[in-house]
């Protein structure tokens, strides 16, 4: 019998992992997508990967909820080293920047550099085993640490403007501003190329882009100044205004990055081909997944769809933003098949909800907002 303390999900946990969906999201889901635009005529076979591309693009912002490893994995303190302020670089080895500064302090420091080059080993082993379900959420993950590495307040210890007086501009830049004109971001694509030394390539373009914290946070100065505050759409404009200009294009080189980075690892691994019958399916890997949740958002109640690929117990749960479970839809034996249940909320305020779905070997998640 399935037994709901199986799968419980701490109370703290689950508030965090609100957090960490949430902001943030749009961004790596547009750089994931846009990837594809990038995808030459060697890569026709990738095409089908787009849509999963994009929908576990923040897989790796969800992990870190339950795996106290994952954090680090999504940013650098680039300049708490003191080699990068003196000659503009790192030791390129985790074991030599280990072995130069300790294992606290590089952990501390994050290692989104070096968590980006597992996630391509990783991904150029599954294309050499042919693993597509693997390759395919390797290559989601590389996606979102390519663009952590693209995101300037992701490589300085003044992450949150903190030190400077610009206390929030990291989810002001990220999340707020890009949401907002996200429409502009307009991308073409362009080739890929095979890359001789991935370190190399991806430390690069981590320093390439370090220069534009400062841009940041004269832009956050700027708009303050003309709005008088953080918070109103003249604050938004005035910082799109000063950062676009190399927003978009760093937008881009994410984009253009992740597509180099799956042919790089495809050439690597032999350019094997795609077997049809191993086309990646969101059910081959877990047994359940969700379909939909409609109306979302909803004044009444919702009809939450979810399919499952075989018999397994599944525990359907609402969580609040602080962590409380407020529902258990169900919990129990389930066949194979599509399945649909309603959600009637009961004396609960407006906002914004989790739906967590836990089959024996999945977790799958899905916002919902109620609108009473």
């Amino acid at each position: 019998m399935f037994k709901a303390k199986s799968f419980f999900l701490s109370l703290s946990i689950v508030a965090l992992a609100f957090t960490l969906i949430s902001w943030g999201s749009t961004g790596h889901y547009k750089i994931n997508t846009a990837s594809g635009l990038s995808f030459n005529s060697q890569m026709a076979q990738f095409n089908v990967w787009i849509s999963l591309l994009a929908e576990h693009a923040s897989d790796a912002d969800i992990r870190k909820a339950w795996d106290p490893s994952e954090g680090p994995k999504h940013y650098i303190d680039i300049d708490n080293y003191p080699e990068f302020l003196n000659t503009g670089n790192i030791p390129t080895s985790l074991d030599s920047a280990i072995a130069l500064h300790g294992s606290n302090f590089v952990y501390d420091n994050g290692i989104l550099p070096w968590a980006t080059l597992a996630s391509f080993d990783s991904l150029q082993a599954c294309f050499e085993r042919q693993d597509w379900d693997m390759a395919v959420l390797f290559a989601a993950d590389l996606g979102h640490y390519i663009a952590d590495g693209h995101m300037p307040m992701h490589i300085t210890r003044n992450y949150n403007g903190q030190f400077t007086g610009n206390t929030g501009i990291h989810s002001r830049y990220e999340s707020g501003m890009v949401n907002t004109y996200i429409s502009q971001f307009i991308y073409e694509g362009s080739e890929p190329a095979l890359v001789d030394d991935v370190t190399t390539y991806v430390f690069d373009y981590l320093y390439e882009t370090y220069p534009f914290v400062d841009s940041i946070l004269a832009a956050d100065d700027y708009a303050y100044a003309l709005a008088g505050n953080t918070s109103s759409s003249t604050y938004r404009q005035a910082l799109w205004e000063k950062t676009q200009s190399f927003t978009i294009p760093l937008f881009s080189r994410s984009s253009h990055a992740l597509a180099t980075l799956i042919y790089t690892a495809w050439v690597n691994a032999g350019s094997p081909d795609m077997n049809p019958s191993l086309l990646p399916d969101q059910l081959d890997n877990k047994a359940a997944a969700f379909l939909q949740s409609a109306p979302n958002p909803f004044s009444s109640s919702t009809k939450i769809s979810f399919q499952l690929s075989r018999q397994t117990a599944v525990n359907l749960m609402v969580y609040d933003l602080n962590g409380r479970m407020v529902a258990n839809l169900s919990e129990g034996m389930m066949n194979p098949g599509e399945h649909q249940l309603e959600w009637w909320p009961v004396d609960l305020e407006s906002g914004l909800y989790l739906l967590v779905l836990q089959t024996e070997n999945s977790t799958d998640y899905q916002k919902v907002l109620y609108n009473k």
